[in-house]
């Protein structure tokens, strides 16, 4: 007997889950984990969303996409970081990183310096006007988070961090 969790409060499916079980249950359904399924659909739906939601409300205004936001946001936490790094931290290609870091210098929110001992190495760095924008930035940001998870306890919130933060570990995102 297959099993498949609900996620909302009338303790129905998500149309989104419906939907997929739909279409997954043409395969043998021995062959899948419904409650993975589940769990990382909904994963990517909740990223989608806040991506989406910060984007339009927030990000637009300072003309800045969710990549861009992230790599100023990481510059803000640490400084200084070389490409290859923020390829990783942000998850997109090191051409990429590239593009945007040169969007970004137009702005006069990052600059890049080549290491003086291998050429092939470029660290990009936050100008104080990116530092600035930061700064005012991430309050809006930060309401945005909030409202995200506003209809989830102070309790809930741990409790889900937690079991995100065991993913990430494990597959070391």
């Amino acid at each position: 007997m297959v099993t498949v969790y609900s996620f909302n409060d009338d303790g129905e499916l998500l149309q989104e889950e419906k939907d997929t079980i739909n279409q997954l249950s043409k395969m043998p359904l021995d062959s899948l984990n419904l409650d993975a399924v589940s769990v990382v659909t909904n994963i990517y739906r909740v990223a989608q969303g806040l991506r989406n939601k910060m984007e339009r409300e927030v990000l637009s205004k300072h003309g800045l996409s969710w990549t861009s936001f992230s790599i100023l946001y990481d510059l803000w936490i640490w400084k200084s970081v070389e490409t290859k790094k923020l390829a990783e931290l942000t998850a997109v290609s090191k051409a990429t990183i590239s593009n945007i870091t040169k969007t970004l210098e137009k702005k006069e929110l990052v600059f890049r310096k080549t290491d003086t001992r291998d050429r092939r190495i470029t660290f990009v760095t936050m100008t104080d006007k990116g530092k600035k924008v930061m700064e005012e930035l991430y309050p809006q940001f930060h309401q945005g988070e909030v409202e995200i998870v506003s209809s989830l306890s102070v309790k809930e919130q741990k409790n889900v961090s937690e079991l995100l933060r065991r993913v990430i570990k494990e597959n070391q995102f």
